[in-house]
């Protein structure tokens, strides 16, 4: 396989970063649009997703040519399924996503801290975190998150080599195909189709000391987790149907 030049250590510290970059970029988007008095205020809902699409251009552009840059457990979990990933890999790719992720959104947390505590909405501070449903409705909400990341995910596996991996010069691709997602499938729950993306980040806005925020809306953070896991297997079961 591609990987196997790279030792365990270089692949953790490569999805590690990627992830990281993926949430500094991708929740900065964010919060530079729902943060009181950012240059971006009010920016909407296309800069957040064409943001989100630039994050994944940048974390796959720089850590591709070592791990493949899935930074985000969903796709890791499809490429072991779909037979595209040892599975002795699994445990290092998701506990260096999980981990970059609160990098992250710490390093969000610090690039727009005053901002934080200027933002009167304690939904505007969390956004900048995590997902939330449009609409709360479990089950369809579930299903949301399951679309979308199968749709990723299934995608994602047409753009990797045979091998599967992803080169630098595929990073324009997925990034497109995550803006695509956003602007198309995102406005049910804000298309977590990570669960490091929505879990990470939601741990930090519960324990970074934010003025006047909200609790972190634990009864829903399954979701975002659950969702993902399905349907990355869901994209890898139609890549074995479909090719």
């Amino acid at each position: 396989m591609p990987l196997e030049p790279y030792s365990p250590v270089q692949l953790f510290i490569a999805e590690f970063v990627g992830t990281m970059l993926l949430i500094l970029l991708g929740n900065g988007v964010v919060a530079n649009v729902v943060l009181k008095n950012t240059k971006g205020e009010n920016a909407g809902w296309i800069v957040i997703a064409l943001g989100w699409g630039m994050a994944v251009f940048v974390a796959v552009f720089c850590v591709a040519n070592v791990s493949g840059a899935h930074i985000n457990p969903a796709v890791t979990l499809g490429l072991a399924v779909a037979g595209k990933l040892e599975w002795n890999l699994v445990p290092i790719y998701v506990i260096a996503q999980f981990g970059g992720a609160i990098l992250g959104a710490l390093l969000v947390w610090v690039m727009y801290v005053d901002h934080f505590s200027i933002t009167k909405d304690p939904e505007s501070q969390m956004a900048a975190f995590c997902t939330s449903p449009a609409i709360r409705r479990p089950l369809v909400n579930l299903v949301s998150e399951i679309i979308g990341t199968t749709v990723l995910v299934y995608a994602v596996l047409h753009i990797m080599s045979p091998e599967g991996g992803l080169g630098s010069l595929d990073a324009l691709p997925v990034g497109l195909l995550v803006l695509a997602i956003g602007l198309s499938l995102g406005g049910t729950t804000g298309y977590a189709i990570n669960p490091a993306r929505d879990l990470s980040p939601r741990l930090m806005h519960q324990i970074l000391p934010i003025p006047g925020k909200r609790d972190s809306d634990w009864s829903y953070a399954w979701i975002p987790v659950v969702g993902p896991i399905i349907g990355g297997a869901l994209a890898a079961l139609c890549y074995y149907a479909v090719g």
